[in-house]
């Protein structure tokens, strides 16, 4: 982990364009999921979000739970990022990290770069250590490997 981010990145064989559509869909966020605990967005989510938007996502890691998530950076086939926390009082005490993705177009395809950054997590010390980085790494790159066989096709 270098600082506050761990990234990871490949080459999708794939135009920009789709590729973003599924991460602008929270109901497609499932189908890229490489840590496993992404579910559901509730039915009051956008279908497609843009800067601002929020949306809640049904989660399970052990036990089911929720996340409402920001989108606090949006560029239309380029770049977007959300920014998940709990709902309610506990939203003040549990979440802030960054999921961002980047989009940069390549001969062959589109070099996909996947960060997870915990600059703005309320407890760092709680995912700041050797188990969750090396979870969080995993789930990158099994993020990567099911975003190469959707767009291996």
């Amino acid at each position: 982990m270098e600082g506050d981010n761990i990234s990871a990145e490949r080459l999708i064989r794939s135009e920009p364009g789709p590729i973003f559509e599924i991460l602008a869909r929270p109901s497609r966020h499932h189908e890229i999921d490489g840590s496993g605990t992404v579910k559901k967005p509730s039915a009051s989510s956008p279908e497609r979000v843009k800067l601002g938007d929020e949306f809640r996502m049904s989660m399970r890691l052990g036990i089911p739970y929720f996340m409402n998530s920001k989108v606090i950076e949006f560029e239309e086939g380029k770049r977007i990022a959300w920014q998940p926390r709990a709902p309610g009082f506990l939203g003040k005490f549990i979440g802030g990290r960054i999921w961002r993705y980047e989009l940069n177009p390549k001969d062959g395809g589109t070099l996909v770069r996947e960060t997870w950054d915990i600059s703005q997590e309320h407890n760092k010390k709680a995912v700041k250590n050797d188990v969750v980085t090396k979870r969080v790494s995993a789930a990158l790159e099994q993020t990567l490997t099911r975003m190469e066989e959707l767009f291996s096709n």
